[in-house]
């Protein structure tokens, strides 16, 4: 692609129209584009398809913290929707596709939400065109970093390099790592929770190897897809709690199992059935074949589910 081509993306890109606020110009749109570039570089988006998920709204949170210094809030919702406005020639840069049967006519506030109704958002085919090359992607980006967040960039550039920062700082806090106890892990908003829900749905499994934890099934795809889902021993509803020790990896049928009582833990890690179900006990996949079976634990004893959350499961849900 030609030098002008870029160079009038990047014209338009030092002059985004930014709201005026009291802390000055809103950050939220560099921060947002500069969140993509960094999960292309990751090759979490390679085909200009940007999904509202853990990686994005992550880094979105990661890098503000790393870039702003000033009192504007995080919203990651708000440039999201409002970069579509921008245009090149007349040319619109950003688009949303919404989920069929869905529409996305106003700014939706609510991340959850968003995930719900939003397919992906996607660029312009030739601004996506020159951010997956090399050279002008990282023209870009320093562009932007120069443009909008001159004081920060050079603390910015060194946390990345060392691999620091906010999903560091939840990741630690998830799996219990105890330098984790000694820092303030702050947990304000919705798209923290958002953020932190999706780490613990990553990190569960890959504790216990993809392998549900009571029936030993382990069951992954080429394309990356895991099929044991991170089963909350205490109900996330009711503490909030989304460390690993409240944890642990269960294929989805005895994750239902467990959530509505028929099945639990004691406290040497065996299996408990539920003297409440009725099934065939000489299927092969039967749970009463699981009974008294111990469960498979996860690496390292920091993470295995915690004494007190299993007692809570089997006094206050489990149906003995």
């Amino acid at each position: 692609m030609s030098n002008h081509i870029l160079n009038s993306f990047l014209l338009k890109l030092s002059k985004l129209n930014r709201a005026n606020t009291p802390y000055g110009k809103a950050p939220h749109k560099p921060i947002l584009l500069i969140s993509i570039i960094e999960l292309i570089e990751k090759g979490l988006v390679w085909n200009n398809r940007v999904y509202v998920n853990t990686d994005l709204v992550g880094a979105f949170q990661e890098n503000w913290r790393l870039l702003v210094n000033t009192l504007h809030q995080p919203d990651f919702t708000q440039p999201f929707y409002y970069l579509q406005s921008e245009k090149i020639n007349k040319k619109q840069l950003w688009f949303l596709q919404p989920k069929l049967g869905c529409q996305i006519n106003a700014h939706i506030k609510s991340v959850g939400r968003l995930a719900e109704v939003l397919d992906f958002g996607y660029f312009d085919s030739e601004f996506f065109q020159l951010l997956t090359d090399p050279i002008s992607k990282n023209v870009i980006k320093t562009l932007l970093l120069d443009t909008y967040f001159s004081e920060t960039k050079n603390d910015f550039l060194l946390s990345k390099q060392k691999g620091l920062g906010y999903i560091h700082d939840l990741q630690d806090y998830i799996l219990n790592e105890p330098e984790a106890k000694y820092r303030n892990i702050k947990i304000e908003t919705e798209e923290d929770v958002f953020v932190r829900g999706g780490l613990f749905k990553k990190l569960v499994p890959k504790v216990y190897d993809s392998t549900c934890c009571f029936s030993g099934m382990r069951l992954e795809s080429i394309y990356g897809h895991n099929f044991i889902d991170a089963c909350h021993i205490v109900p996330f509803s009711l503490t909030h709690d989304d460390k690993i020790n409240n944890g642990i990896a269960l294929c989805p049928n005895l994750h239902r199992a467990f959530d509505r009582g028929l099945v639990s833990i004691d406290s040497d890690y065996n299996i408990l059935i539920s003297s409440q179900i009725t099934e065939n006990e000489e299927h092969p996949y039967g749970l009463s074949k699981l009974k008294g079976s111990k469960i498979r634990l996860p690496f390292g004893s920091k993470h295995y589910p915690s004494q007190q959350n299993l007692d809570f499961h089997r006094k206050e849900i489990f149906k003995p």
